[in-house]
């Protein structure tokens, strides 16, 4: 579903650790703390939207920050709620689009960061990057048939998604288990770059399942230590 707004100045923000918030994905998140059930009293009454950031781990850097978040993290809108009896919340975050985070306005009570909107570049022409699009979900489809699976029906989706961007957006936020590459990718602005660093990682995982194929044999996946 498409949604076109203008981007704040300054946003509130969720940090987590291991996140990484695509455009055009949806996500589940489970609001408990005091901070953020607050935060999201606030968006809801305005206009839904706050920034989704990952945790950067281990920057000497920023050691006195509170949760450092990475410098690109994603805009999204609230596209559903569900109030619970014990206060807590379950919301479907969309995201909306690439942000740099410029800096922390304030923490209480809870954080508002600055921001600046990420446009993306081809770095392609439109026939390559259809083309890497195309590898990149043959590459997908083996590596289901080696067992690795995304979320259900995440690949019926993905066969009506001819845009290149989305489809490397989506396929990454679905199936990208390693945090760090999936931020990388987040953060990669070129197309055409991010979907040859996607295609990457897909053969390096394949390979990976290829060879536990050989050395587990014949045993199933409950005895594979036997082996």
């Amino acid at each position: 579903m498409e949604f076109e707004f203008t981007l704040p100045e300054e946003l509130p923000v969720m940090t987590l650790p291991n996140v990484a918030l695509f455009p055009q994905t949806v996500m589940p998140l489970h609001i408990f703390e005091p901070r953020y059930r607050r935060m999201l009293k606030d968006v809801l009454a305005s206009d839904r939207i706050f920034a989704v950031a990952g945790i950067r781990p281990h920057d000497s850097t920023l050691a006195s920050t509170f949760e450092p978040p990475h410098r690109v993290a994603s805009v999204g809108i609230i596209r559903a709620c569900q109030k619970n009896a014990n206060g807590t919340s379950d919301l479907i975050v969309q995201g909306l689009a690439r942000i740099a985070v410029v800096g922390i306005v304030s923490e209480n009570p809870y954080r508002r960061i600055r921001v600046r909107a990420l446009a993306s570049s081809a770095g392609g022409s439109p026939d390559e990057n259809v083309t890497l699009r195309n590898r990149l979900a043959r590459l997908l489809k083996l590596k289901a048939r080696l067992g690795e699976r995304g979320p259900k029906g995440i690949d019926k989706l993905l066969e009506t998604v001819s845009d290149p961007e989305t489809f490397v957006d989506i396929a990454a936020f679905s199936f990208c288990e390693n945090p760090a590459v999936k931020q990388k990718l987040l953060e990669t602005l070129d197309v055409r770059h991010r979907l040859e660093l996607f295609s990457r990682q897909v053969r390096a995982e394949i390979e990976s399942l290829k060879l536990r194929r050989r050395l587990q044999g014949r045993l199933p996946d409950s005895s594979i230590g036997d082996n």
